[in-house]
């Protein structure tokens, strides 16, 4: 007890170089935290990428590739589903919603996006969260669009701008459609999601204006001089041919399951049902090499902080040889300075821990926003796991190992000195 308190007091006394220790320390602690929590976090919200939907549909080729062009719009699929199956597929029990998807154009590198209002509606990201807007509202007219939020943000589009789709995806396009532009009504908050980088637009629109058979703008007028005959789902929707994809959820996972069997062993063209958070664990599998390189990044952070305060306390022994003299001229044992050592090196070990606890709540409280809206990680602020706090266990334990090198020469230094004061 009396070693403790002598070993504050010495703390306190040497504040300065101690508070330098201890705030490595801190760092050190908060960022080993806060890159287990995004690692954490980082493999949840990539997995909930889209959530809610049970079953994602398209013609029949890998899980991952289908997965990766309908979700987060990576390549293509060579073949689409016609609208005949998409049709006979969401009549069937059990099918609770369905959406459809059309993919192949562009906007400036920007993935378009044909669909109904049905996918404002049930379309989930990160835990079942809602699209929500930012401006404006969601299409009502075949010639309206809604933007992604980074879509909006990198190109300066504002509500009631015109835009012009191009056919062809990604920067290379091979014929715009000047004589089609689209109104800009509705702009998405961020989601941190392929979302944000798309633009929305009716799915009667891509069949428009590839089928030719009129412009965007005399449709819209042939729409509200028949509106009692048409009602607005089914002019949004058109008669398209085909489409890229759909998402569907299901009432039970038990008609998922079985309606999943019979996409698969549909006969009248080859179709792929997939699990989305299956599909998206084993894309992650194939990225644990990311996981690995943030643990050894945390570890050499670790590493290099217990090293600066082993230097520390090394350079602040050297300038304390006089210190422990005058201790064992008032009787103090050699073993009663390492002792002091020792507790001195927790103690400190103790406070930077503590310190980097606190840090690391306020740095995921302020970060937790930017990270779910620019990164797509939705980050839990939650007390500290067990094995989170086996990870400060570890630093305490490697902490009191290094604090055991000065405190082994302190013991030395004692003996000489010892020897010295007999003689």
């Amino acid at each position: 007890m009396i070693l403790a308190k002598l070993a504050y007091k010495s703390l306190l006394n040497r504040r300065v170089s101690v508070l330098l220790t201890l705030f490595t320390i801190a760092i050190s602690v908060m960022l080993l935290l806060s890159i287990e929590r995004v690692r954490i976090d980082a493999k949840s919200s990539f997995s909930n990428t889209i959530s809610g939907t049970d079953l994602i549909v398209g013609a029949r080729t890998g899980d991952i590739q289908l997965l990766l062009s309908s979700v987060f719009r990576i390549g293509h699929t060579n073949n689409g589903v016609s609208w005949k199956s998409y049709e006979y597929i969401t009549s069937q029990r059990g099918v609770k919603w369905s959406i459809p998807i059309s993919l192949g154009d562009s906007h400036k590198g920007q993935a378009v996006l044909g669909t109904t209002l049905d996918y404002f509606s049930h379309y989930r990201f990160a835990k079942k969260q809602n699209l929500t807007f930012n401006k404006g509202y969601p299409f009502v007219a075949i010639n309206e669009v809604v933007l992604g939020s980074e879509v909006a943000n990198k190109l300066g589009y504002k509500l009631n701008d015109s835009i012009v789709i191009s056919h062809g995806m990604g920067n290379t396009s091979f014929h715009h459609h000047d004589d089609n532009p689209f109104k800009v009504v509705g702009i998405l908050n961020p989601t941190g999601t392929p979302v944000d980088k798309t633009l929305h637009i009716p799915l009667a629109a891509i069949d428009l204006i590839h089928g030719g058979k009129a412009s965007l703008e005399h449709e819209h007028e042939h729409e509200h001089e028949h509106e009692h005959e048409h009602d607005e789902h089914n002019n949004l929707v058109g008669h398209p041919k085909q489409i890229t994809a759909f998402l569907m959820g299901f009432k039970s996972p038990l008609y998922t399951l079985q309606i999943r069997r019979n996409i698969n062993q549909y006969k009248p063209e080859a179709l792929l049902g997939i699990m989305p958070t299956v599909t998206l664990k084993e894309l992650w599998e194939m990225l644990a090499i990311v996981e690995k390189i943030l643990l050894l990044f945390s570890a050499v952070v670790v590493l290099i902080s217990l090293l600066g305060m082993l230097t520390t306390l090394l350079a602040n022994l050297s300038q304390r040889r006089r210190e422990l003299a005058i201790l064992r001229s008032v009787g103090a044992r050699p073993w009663h300075l390492f002792t002091l050592i020792s507790i001195e090196s927790l103690l400190t070990t103790l406070l930077g821990c503590l310190a980097g606890s606190v840090l690391y709540y306020l740095a995921i409280f302020s970060a937790g926003g930017y990270l779910q809206s620019h990164a797509g990680i939705s980050v839990n602020i939650t007390i500290l796991s067990y094995y989170e706090l086996g990870l400060i266990g570890v630093i305490m334990a490697a902490g009191f190992i290094i604090g055991l090198i000065p405190a082994t020469r302190a013991y030395f230094y004692s003996l000489s000195d010892g020897m010295s004061i007999k003689a």
